[in-house]
């Protein structure tokens, strides 16, 4: 068949390690024989970022803002063991906490359903999308050790150079001390991001922190929350029949455990972190989860959620095979695919990416599957693969329903 025809360039961020061979067996095998790929293309493998002094990142971040829609490849944050490994001139910082930030985006994961893979939560039926906040709080944290006999006070000096003063403690023995921020600005953005995604998905959508604690950081979160869907956004649930509400976070814990799915549940920074893992592993894997960032201009950028399966790779560069899991990875190459289509009114793009999408699932339901998803899988008949031959065994169920 004639290869599909694209007018915009999707961005395309390199990576790291296993998940940077998947990327190009995913391209070779899945992709350039379907589609006239276009693309405009960033390395933000870890020695590249190097080189450039990380300027590659603020490039790709960029040229995603100009183009509307990005893909990226898992890539190294690296630690003091990189920094050695890979003769680093410094421990950079995550590229994804960089291109957040340029994107002002709001990142929702939610997992990969398949038959065959019970969630460990028993009443979980549907997927929860977690809508995690990307700004602040710990993740731009100042912390300090505190000697004996210290006094920790919490300073603010306006532009009028007038200070304001609380004492957070007297330490009587060492301690440590931090402090954390956020910004109006970027707390009214993941309210937006959050609330029009809830309608372009139809879900209801949860918001939990903990202010009954946390009486003016937390507080503030629920009040710009409340506000702006009171202002913009009440009217247009009530006609699409979906529904927003707040709640504590531990209150939202138990609820989420009793639900059934199918809503999306948003947390500040640090509980997006850890609750997306939570829910990944519970329904099944990591490898087996979405994730997009979603600015409140309307651009998007797709990821897998999880790392670079550095283990995997270096299996690989010994010549041993591997058998790496490469559902989240393709899905973030049709979720950008799709949304293409859509922005560019081009329904055959944006069906493609739906019809590999059902090929990847249709192959793990058959029993065709990598080893992660060989351990977790129920199914009767099952075959665990190598890396490639599941790329390949998709594309044959591609071949059928194209």
């Amino acid at each position: 068949m004639d290869k599909i025809q694209m007018k915009t360039p999707l961005v395309e961020m390199d990576g790291d390690e296993m998940t940077r061979i998947i990327w190009k067996m995913i391209k070779d095998i899945l992709l350039t024989p379907y589609i006239d790929l276009k693309t405009e293309y960033y390395d933000l493998g870890l020695k590249h970022r190097d080189e450039t002094g990380d300027q590659v990142t603020v490039d790709a971040a960029e040229a995603t803002k100009k183009y509307g829609v990005g893909v990226k490849c898992a890539t190294i944050t690296p630690n003091a063991a990189r920094v050695k490994e890979y003769d680093l001139h410094q421990m950079w910082k995550s590229p994804n906490g960089t291109i957040r930030a340029i994107l002002d985006g709001t990142v929702f994961r939610a997992p990969i359903l398949v038959k065959g893979v019970t969630p460990f939560i028993p009443t979980w039926k549907k997927p929860i999308t977690i809508a995690r906040h990307a700004y602040g709080d710990l993740y731009k944290n100042v912390e300090m050790t505190v000697p004996a006999g210290a006094k920790a006070e919490l300073v603010v000096t306006d532009k009028d150079g007038k200070e304001t003063r609380e004492t957070i403690h007297k330490f009587d023995g060492a301690g440590i001390i931090q402090g954390q921020h956020n910004l109006d600005t970027s707390i009214s953005s993941f309210a937006h991001a959050c609330f029009s995604y809830a309608l372009t998905t139809k879900q209801d959508i949860w918001f939990s922190s903990k202010d009954t604690i946390s009486k003016k950081y937390d507080h503030r979160f629920k009040d710009i929350f409340q506000e702006i869907f009171d202002a913009e956004y009440k009217d247009k649930f009530e006609k699409a029949g979906i529904t927003y509400f707040y709640t504590l976070i531990d209150d939202a814990v138990a609820r989420v455990i009793r639900s059934e799915g199918g809503y999306i549940w948003a947390c500040k920074n640090y509980d997006g972190d850890v609750m997306s893992d939570m829910v990944a592993t519970a329904f099944g894997s990591l490898a087996m989860m979405t994730s997009v960032l979603v600015s409140p201009t309307g651009v998007y950028e797709y990821e897998a959620a999880h790392g670079t399966v550095q283990r995997h790779y270096y299996k690989y560069l010994k010549g041993e095979t591997t058998s790496t899991n490469s559902v989240a990875t393709l899905f973030a190459w049709t979720g950008a695919l799709k949304k293409r289509g859509k922005l560019d009114n081009l329904p055959r793009l944006s069906d493609f990416g739906c019809k590999l999408e059902k090929a990847a699932i249709q192959t793990i339901e058959e029993g065709v599957m990598t080893g992660d998803m060989y351990q977790l899988s129920t199914l009767k008949n099952k075959r665990k693969v190598d890396t490639e031959t599941f790329l390949k065994e998709v594309a044959v169920r591609l071949n059928a329903l194209l």
